[in-house]
This record gives structure tokens, sequence and C-alpha cells, in this order.
């Protein structure tokens, strides 16, 4: 890869402004989405600030304008400009917030996310968000991905409860998403979904794309994305089965998705045809009871209970387990009768 750099100064009324050029010959790092190249060469702007310069034409492939999403190719010319020192800041409001902080040094924090609480301000929610709460008690988070997901290195759906990882240093950040993105992070998901399975193990191989009728939502596509989840039943009830998930990919609702698929929706999940529908069919009196704990749990039946990682710093392998829910116990409690 060769590498120019031009940078100069110029003087305003507002002051001294440092501009930026960065130039970049594509040899051998084909195959990467334009802006996350971008970002993992600049690491003094947010991926979010770079994604902007793409849409306004400041950043250019081969002399022509291009979506973030452009997929780089041998021989592609990259050219940027930006000034690095005017780093748009959103102003995220600082919300006390009672968050069960799992483990926490001077790069990472884990948390214990309950259900309801969105991850990040986006439209709709302004506040009320795990980031205001984030902000809230600690001074320092990666801005990598933004000020409006600071510290977020992944997400969970709102109404999936568990563990989720946030980076206090963008040096953390960036060894943690790329832990991810080599799929060297362990992760195991606890659900309770429709029916008994066949099989007590499995690995369930089967590529995931948006929906074409409902952008909302996803499915199973063979011309969508790779996606693999492994499962383990734990325990097999007379209408459902308490799972072990782990996801070794990491796309949207993949889990959901994925169950659904198999014939064994999540509990409560709407979206995937494991909600209220799903409880008809049977006696009345297994309808009601199942009908009733449903709406009693309030969501999707699914919690991130276990997180395996490196240590961004020590390069130690550390583990962290949420407990499920009691609100969950109950409803597994309820469910097997």
């Amino acid at each position: 890869m060769l590498f120019i750099f031009h940078s100069k100064e110029n003087q305003d009324s507002g002051g001294i402004s440092l501009l930026t050029f960065h130039s970049f010959v594509i040899e051998t790092e084909t195959g990467q989405r334009v802006d996350r190249f971008l970002s993992d060469h600049i690491r003094t702007v947010s991926r979010t600030r770079i994604q902007g310069c793409i849409k306004s034409g400041a950043a250019v492939v081969n002399g022509r304008q291009v979506k973030s999403s452009y997929v780089l190719e041998l021989n592609d010319r990259i050219e940027i400009s930006l000034n690095e020192l005017e780093e748009p800041v959103l102003d995220v409001r600082s919300e006390a917030m009672d968050l069960d902080i799992l483990f926490k040094d001077d790069s990472i924090i884990v948390i214990n996310k309950p259900a309801s609480l969105v991850v990040h301000p986006g439209v709709g929610h302004e506040s009320g968000t795990l980031v205001n709460g984030l902000v809230n008690q600690f001074s320092q988070l990666s801005d990598v991905n933004g000020a409006a997901r600071q510290g977020i290195v992944h997400r969970l759906d709102a109404d999936t409860s568990g563990i989720i990882l946030v980076a206090r240093t963008n040096e953390a950040h960036l060894h943690l998403a790329e832990q991810f993105k080599s799929r060297t992070v362990k992760k195991e998901y606890r659900s309770l979904t429709w029916g008994t399975w066949e099989d007590i193990s499995g690995k369930i191989d089967k590529n995931i794309a948006r929906s074409r009728s409902d952008p909302r939502i996803y499915c199973v596509d063979q011309n969508g994305k790779e996606s693999i989840t492994e499962y383990l039943v734990l325990n097999q009830y007379r209408y459902c089965s308490q799972v072990a998930f782990s996801p070794k990919t990491g796309r949207t609702h993949q889990i959901r998705v994925h169950a659904a698929w198999s014939g064994h929706p999540v509990f409560g999940d709407e979206k995937y045809g494991g909600g209220t529908k799903k409880c008809k069919g049977f006696l009345p009196d297994v309808t009601t009871n199942l009908s009733k704990a449903m709406t009693m749990f309030g969501r999707h039946a699914l919690h991130a209970y276990k997180l395996e990682i490196t240590h961004p710093k020590t390069g130690q392998q550390i583990n962290f387990t949420a407990p499920l829910p009691d609100a969950f116990v109950n409803l597994i409690e309820s469910i097997n009768v």
C-alpha cells in the first residue's frame, strides 16, 4: 500500500485550522469497504465523520464520488481532505442511571444491560439510552464511532438483556473491534424457544439478508451474508425448550432468524413468529397459561449470557457471565408445567 500525506495551515477569522490531505493506493487491502479502510488508517477521526466526508464528496475513489459501502479493488486511489481539528461534537445528554457493572478498568467496561434499554441515541431515542448513562458515570469513553455511540463496540437489541462490552479508549475499541471481525470473541446467549428440538446440539449455517418485503426484518437468503449459529438444548419442556446459542458471526437478529428458520422461534418474538399467535391451537387452559406468561414477560426471551475476549491491554483471556434476570427464571418456571 502506497501512502502519501500532505498538510497545510489556513488562517481565518476563527484562528488556525489544520487542513489535511490523505491519499492511498490499494495494493493488497482489497475487498473491504472504503469507510472502514479510512477509519482504520486515520484514527484521529471517527468513522461517522469519515462517512460524512464520503457523502459530501470530500473523499473520492479514482476521482469519483462513491458510497461508504464501496468495496475497494486493486490499484484504487483514495483521496480525502478534512480538518481533523474540527471533529463535530454531538451533545449527548448526561443522565443518571443505575447501571449493572460486571467489570471495569482503564480499558473496558462490561455492563449487564436490562431489557428495554436502547444502546445508543438515535431517531426516536435521543435520551434514556445506555450511552446517556455511560457519559454520566465515565469521563473517558472511546469515540471511534462518533459521539452518539461513545464506547459502543457492539450492540444488543433493545429487548435483549445481558452482556454488552464498552471501550474506554480508542486503542481498546480498535483492538476489540478486530476481535469481533476475526471471530475470536466467544459469545453465548440463553433463550426460551418454541417446541422441542429433534437434535440436542447442532450448527445452523444459513446466510441472512434483509427482507425484501419488510426492510425492518431479516430472513434466511442464499444470497445473503454468511451466518453461523451453534446451539445446545439445555432443557426441553412440553411446549418450549431452553437453548444456549453461540453465534459465530454477528448478523443483525441472527439468533432470532436462525431459530425461526429451524421451526423453533424465540418465545415472545413477535417479529419472527414466536409471539402471541403461537399460543393458539392448544387446549384452552394451555393457551391461557402461555399467553399470560408471554404478556407478563413482555419481550422476546433472549439473554446475552457469556462473553469471552482477549483483554486489549494485558492480552489475557477473560470471560464474563450475566445471570438470567429474575423475570427470565420466572418465565421458565411458569412454562415448565
